[in-house]
């Protein structure tokens, strides 16, 4: 029987396995999971037999990390453990925990609002609520699109706004400042709240704890005025009496919160009329929030008085007179309003008699008036910017400089005013001040004119051992005025003083007598004779024109001439020849003059100029829609279309300045594309390998030119858009094409051939991924035939796929060039040391010598990280040093300086060596 039914069994799977001869039966999954945070949190805070050991969890808790889905387990088991705690201090800590949490990316918190809100009822310690409170804050601004969750956290915070605890009351206050609707009043509570809080405005609430007894809390209510103000809600103006009250607070925080709030009705409310305390006198709100806040420049905290220095500057309606008042601190009149002589006239005439003189003083005011009280602006107003350029802080200082930079900006008679103090900080004992100053009396001189005291004054500061300092100054004497000759006299002398002192200032003294000069040709006329040390019957000795100093004179002098034609007839004979030296050697400081017997050279009008400049850009457009034709022509002609190109570009950089970065870059491009044409001749590939090794050896050079040509196009042009940089990509992956089919055929080895083929068609695969945008232009091109037979490259063996990359190389078109917006080429200049001196630098071997560098980096992006200087010395070695980040300066947009000292060493020898270069990455 038993031998029946195991037959009976084997027939029955026999049938089922030939039924279905494929089907597998289908394997167990494992999958593989991380540990759970809440189960290992549990266990921790299970194993703790006092508050001590379970902060200890919670804190080495803290500093894991979270993952969005472990998030929601990990909250239920802190609020679990939270209802059981009775220690205030881990209770502490576990809400903390939850404001923590509530900030991981990916996880929604709104889930757990109903939980925080419930502990809050139930907690007795105000640390803890002060906490759940700022978790809800942190909830609520990760969540600001649910209205009813905000207006929910708002029924809260007002329910605890009367907690005796100051945290308590300054967290519900920041709620409000956050969270509070900028739309509408505040809804009534909700039943059960117990604060007795009607409908009321957000505004009105805050501005009631202005006058809370805890300096924090008071400084908390501004603070979320203020934030209510930044969320887009306009303040109401009967603010603005307690906000001036905040003013006289004891406690800086106050204060400083005031000060700002002050300064924002200032400008929301700056045309409204408001009171003057004693008195029956109105002025504008902006002119007393300016009194009130120049009041605070004499602060005794330097923390205020630099926010009120810095909030004056910005206050451009004031009127006038009280602009003016600061600059004085002697009072005007007691600040009262003077009544005119036709009031005065009406009045006399109204008491219906005149003084005969017999009564004593019967004549005399009807009123008493005390000019303590009769203030139209506080008393603290007057002289409040020579308090602040006095103060002995000199934060406070800068500040005060920088406010009166700005005014002076919009006024110039107050410009005018200001210049004195402005010129008397350049005495300042702090570098960072004195170095402000120059900045901002730059930034105002087209509004003013020095006098010969001023200027003295300035002149004595190229005596300053800083370079800032010095190159700072010849820049602001570059767009000053002075107002006689005497003047220029003394700026000539001080700057040759400053040239012997300082021979590395060379290049910037020369710049600031370039535009000394052509700004003030008619003072620079009759002094000509003496600084050319002519005379009207005898010769006088030829200058040496290799005298930095002589040079200097004849700058400023060659540029006064260009202004003013009658000049040139007081040059000597040996002074048109300096000139015709120093045009062609210093061509960016020497302008072109009209002299006798000589054709003028001038540069043309700007009108000239900008016309010029839109023709050298059709003429751009032109030559790059000219190329595209080039698959059209036989590949001598291609070849010469490309060459006749690209010599056109590189002389239109020449000649145009403003197109020189795009020119060059469209010539850079151009070259590449006739790299690989001149590469992809029939006559270098109709042939075997062995009979063209010369032509292979060129082609492998060329590849390697356009590689390099690619990377340069990349990182030394800024302002390319994404189809130039898919434009310059493209280029590269047919220089690497090329390589590969020339791997191919001169090496042997199937491994090599096999990493190289995958490594390309990873970088196809990259290029259709980052350009996936560009594609449609790129119709008919290299990569466009690529992709479109891609499934069947991924599969071919190698030798088929250099095949096909070969014949794809040579049947492509040319992509059209877009052209560009606006390109700028990286350039470094080496300023100094200059190359040109004939004793070689030298020292001792095993010893260091600092040798300066002054380099100006042009279009260079983040030059702190990417530019360095590289030495190189006589027996080949190199040395590469990276600058220090507080080397480089930013003198102008685009522009960067480059001022370091290189230390220079060698152990072998002492000779000659190689001037530094800078290096770009």
């Amino acid at each position: 029987m038993a031998a029946h039914l195991k037959k009976r069994v084997y027939e029955e799977f026999s049938k089922v396995v030939q039924q279905h001869p494929h089907e597998e039966v289908p394997a167990k999954k494992l999958r593989l999971t991380k540990p759970s945070k809440s189960a290992a949190l549990h266990v921790d805070l299970c194993k703790a037999s006092s508050p001590t050991d379970a902060l200890q969890y919670l804190l080495q808790f803290a500093r894991k990390p979270v993952e969005a889905d472990s998030v929601e387990g990990v909250v239920r088991i802190l609020l679990e453990h939270y209802y059981k705690e009775t220690d205030s201090s881990v209770r502490l800590k576990i809400a903390s925990l939850l404001g923590l949490l509530s900030k991981t990316q990916g996880f929604t918190p709104d889930c757990i609002v109903d939980d925080v809100i419930n502990t809050l009822n139930s907690e007795r310690s105000h640390q803890v609520l002060a906490q759940l409170l700022d978790t809800l804050l942190v909830i609520g601004t990760q969540v600001p699109e649910s209205l009813n969750m905000r207006h929910r956290l708002i029924d809260v915070a007002c329910k605890h706004l009367t907690d005796t605890y100051f945290g308590v009351r300054n967290k519900c206050l920041q709620l409000f400042g956050c969270l509070g609707s900028v739309d509408k009043p505040l809804p009534r509570e909700s039943e059960g709240g117990g604060t007795g809080m009607a409908a009321k405005d957000v505004q009105s609430i805050i501005s009631d704890y202005f006058g809370d007894q805890d300096p924090r809390v008071r400084t908390a209510a501004i603070k979320a005025m203020l934030q209510l103000h930044e969320r887009g809600m306009k303040l109401q103006q009967i603010i603005y009496n307690q906000a001036c009250k905040l003013l006289s607070d004891d406690y800086e925080q106050v204060r400083s919160a005031a000060v700002q709030m002050v300064w924002v009705l200032s400008q929301l409310y700056p045309e409204s009329i408001v009171p003057i305390p004693s008195s029956n006198e109105k002025i504008r709100l902006v002119d007393d929030s300016f009194g009130k806040i120049c009041h605070m420049v004499s602060d005794g905290s330097w923390v205020v008085r630099v926010q009120a220095a810095k909030l004056l500057g910005s206050m451009q309606q004031v009127s006038p007179h009280f602009l003016e008042q600061t600059l004085d601190k002697k009072l005007m009149s007691d600040l009262r309003r003077k009544r005119t002589a036709h009031e005065r006239a009406k009045e006399l005439y109204s008491s219906g008699e005149f003084s005969s003189g017999r009564k004593w003083a019967d004549d005399a005011p009807k009123e008493k008036v005390d000019t303590t009280a009769v203030n139209l602006i506080d008393s603290g107003a007057c002289g409040a910017f020579v308090h602040g350029l006095e103060d002995e802080m000199y934060e406070v200082r800068i500040a005060a400089v920088e406010a009166l930079c700005a005014l002076a900006q919009s006024s110039p008679s107050f410009a005018e005013k200001c210049l004195d103090f402005l010129v008397d900080m350049f005495n300042d004992e702090i570098e960072e001040v004195r170095l402000q100053s120059i900045h901002v009396l730059r930034q105002i001189s087209t509004h003013i004119t020095l006098r010969e005291d001023q200027l003295d004054t300035v002149l004595a500061v190229l005596e300053d051992s800083s370079r800032d300092i010095r190159e700072a100054l010849h820049e602001l004497l570059c767009y000053t005025n002075v107002s006689t000759k005497e003047c220029i006299q003394l700026a000539l002398l001080e700057l040759l003083k400053n040239l012997t002192k300082y021979p590395t200032d060379r290049n910037s003294v020369w710049k600031c007598l370039k535009f000394l000069g052509s700004r003030h040709p008619t003072l620079v006329l009759p002094i000509v004779p003496e600084l050319l040390s002519t005379h009207p019957y005898f010769d006088t000795p030829e200058p040496d024109m290799d005298d930095p100093a002589y040079i200097a004179v004849l700058v400023l002098v060659f540029n006064a001439a260009k202004s003013c034609p009658t000049m040139t007839a007081l040059f000597s004979d040996h002074t048109f020849r300096h000139y015709a030296y120093l045009r062609d050697s210093l061509s960016h400081l020497v302008p072109p003059l009209r002299l006798p017997g000589r054709k003028l050279t001038s540069a043309p009008e700007a009108s000239g100029l900008a016309s010029s400049v839109e023709s050298a850009q059709n003429f751009l457009k032109e030559s790059l829609t000219r190329v595209c034709s080039v698959q059209q022509l036989d590949a001598p002609g291609a070849q010469s279309l490309l060459e006749f190109t690209i010599r056109d570009l590189q002389r239109l950089g020449e000649l145009q300045t403003e197109l020189a970065g795009t020119a060059d870059f469209c010539a850079t491009y151009l070259h590449c594309q006739l790299l690989l044409m001149k590469a992809l001749q029939d006559k270098l590939w109709s042939v075997a390998v062995p009979l063209y090794l010369k032509q292979n050896a060129m082609v492998s050079g060329a590849a390697a030119q356009v590689l390099e040509e690619t990377y340069k196009l990349e990182f030394l042009y800024s302002g390319l858009e994404s189809r130039q940089i898919a434009s310059i990509h493209h280029v590269r992956l047919q220089a690497k094409a090329l390589q590969l089919v020339l791997l191919a055929r001169t090496r042997r080895g199937v491994e090599p051939l096999l990493s190289a083929c995958e490594k390309f068609l990873h970088e196809v695969d990259a290029f259709q991924r980052l350009f996936v945008t560009e594609l449609p232009h790129f119709q008919d091109s290299f990569v466009d035939k690529l992709l479109d037979i891609m499934p069947r490259l991924a599969g071919s063996k190698p030798a088929d796929l250099v095949k096909i990359l070969q014949t794809t190389l040579r049947h492509s078109c040319f992509p059209q060039l877009k052209l560009p917006e606006q390109i700028r080429r990286a350039t470094a200049a080496i300023i100094e040391p200059t190359g040109e001196s004939d004793n070689p630098l030298r020292f001792t071997s095993g010893l260091v010598v600092a040798l300066d560098v002054d380099a100006t980096l042009e279009h260079v992006q983040d030059p702190q990280t990417t530019v360095k200087v590289q030495v190189l010395y006589p027996d080949g070695q190199s040395h590469v040093i990276q600058p220090k980040p507080a080397d480089f300066r930013k003198p102008g947009p685009g522009r960067h300086r480059l001022i370091t000292q290189v230390y220079l060493s060698h152990s072998a020898w002492t000779a000659r060596i190689y001037l530094p270069r800078a290096l770009s990455d």
